[in-house]
């Protein structure tokens, strides 16, 4: 039987698209606590199923598609400009295609405006008026006001009329930055992209023997199983190592793992992966708030999705990208880089940030085990004993050198040197990764 919480959630996606929707509402119709109910819609706004606006409240959005994720809905837009509603409120929950930068005249204007688009414009009333009939929404900028009629027919067309304080270009770098960080978003692999989902995951109950295991284990040739109660509720986990001198008449729950890692379909899989790394575990299970499974993934799921990712282009570029896009590899010497400091790479007494200089320390570390034994690495340890300033501009050679390497394991000594000498040491271990 679903919990109170999962009732919620499963009421707020059957509610229409552009819908209004309260605490005090949920609470009533459903008969529970405003606490509940105030938890369940903070978690419908985490999975993008509604979206909160000051001063309007919670509507429910149309929850969109990964592929789709940098188009962005008017209720998002009025969030990231801090703007206020000052018309077609029922139109909040539509997503729009294209912004248009009212800085020309009014004929040409219009014939970049279209319908689905945001018109973003001051205190120029006409423009206001046609842009809504064309089919656009309208931002209005420098914190501007908009006519009666104007408000109207937002109203009548169901296309929000928003007023922001930010001038335009301000408003236009905010939108350009959110789609940015969507496209970065998209590209991060999560466990939902990757999940082994419920119908498929075999399991085990906490009533089963351990003579089901050993069926399941021969069937499948899987070593390790989730293990549920009566309500599908993730109580456990149980492998080879927990059923070696055990009877086969015993119970499952007896001789289970209890209250196993797990992981959420938001948990990024590089996240995943470490934890499994770092904890020996092949097999993690996936479960939501309330603790019911939801299927599980595997290392080798996690290692294959990892791999793959590495080979897929980047649409939108994240200050890591931007620093490894800068190291060079100097065929004419043995393993050494180079690497140019960028502003992008600086702190604010222009010499090369902490952050930036400990991800090109990690990147050379990992260029050299990759050249070493091509294989996948993840950092365990990091130590910096020598640092001195590098300034912007600057042109610096990275010389990683493998101290010590083992099947699972590795050492790595990096020197940093500009055209005066060195100016920096760091000593990184890693765990090397089987494909």
């Amino acid at each position: 039987m679903a919990t109170k919480h999962e009732q919620i959630l499963d009421y707020i996606e059957t509610l229409a698209v552009g819908e209004k929707i309260s605490v005090r509402r949920i609470a009533k119709e459903l008969q529970v606590s405003e606490g509940t109910a105030y938890r369940a819609i903070k978690e419908a706004e985490t999975k993008r199923l509604v979206s909160t606006i000051e001063r309007v409240g919670t509507i429910r959005i149309e929850r969109k598609k990964k592929e789709n994720i940098e188009r962005l809905t008017y209720a998002e837009i009025v969030n990231i400009v801090e703007g206020q509603v000052l018309g077609g409120r029922a139109g909040l929950h539509k997503s729009l295609t294209k912004f248009v930068i009212g800085a020309m005249q009014l004929e040409d204007m219009m014939r970049y405006t279209e319908a689905g688009n945001l018109l973003i414009v001051g205190n120029r009333y006409k423009a206001h008026e046609y842009a809504l009939q064309a089919g656009a929404a309208v931002l209005v900028t420098g914190g501007f006001d908009a006519s009666d009629t104007v408000k109207k027919l937002a109203d009548e067309y169901e296309l929000p009329v928003i007023s922001t304080s930010y001038d335009t270009f301000s408003v236009a770098t905010m939108i350009h930055r959110a789609i940015y960080d969507q496209l970065i978003k998209k590209e991060i692999l999560l466990i939902e992209d990757i999940l082994i989902p419920l119908e498929q995951t075999h399991l085990l109950h906490t009533k089963d023997s351990i003579k089901h295991y050993h069926e399941l284990n021969s069937e499948t040739t899987h070593g390790g199983f989730p293990v549920v109660d009566e309500t599908e509720k993730l109580v456990g986990i149980i492998t080879s190592r927990d059923v070696i001198g055990h009877r086969p008449t015993e119970l499952i729950e007896k001789v289970m793992t209890k209250d196993p890692i797990t992981v959420s379909m938001q948990t990024s899989v590089a996240a995943a992966g470490h934890r499994m790394i770092w904890e020996g575990i092949d097999l993690l299970p996936v479960a939501d708030n309330q603790g019911k499974l939801q299927g599980v993934i595997s290392r080798q799921d996690v290692l294959k999705a990892i791999q793959t990712a590495q080979r897929q282009p980047q649409h939108g570029e994240t200050i890591d990208d931007i620093i490894k896009s800068q190291i060079q590899l100097q065929p004419a010497e043995k393993l050494t880089l180079e690497f140019r400091v960028t502003p992008q790479m600086t702190n604010s007494y222009g010499s090369i940030s902490y952050g930036a200089y400990t991800t090109i320390l990690t990147e050379a570390a990992a260029s050299a085990l990759k050249t070493k034994n091509r294989k996948d690495s993840v950092l365990e340890n990091l130590a910096v004993y020598f640092l001195k300033p590098v300034q912007l501009d600057a042109v610096v050679h990275i010389k990683p050198n493998i101290m010590d390497i083992s099947r699972k394991s590795a050492k790595v000594d990096v020197e940093v040197l500009d055209d005066k000498g060195i100016v920096g040491k760091a000593l990184l271990t890693f765990q090397l990764l089987d494909r």
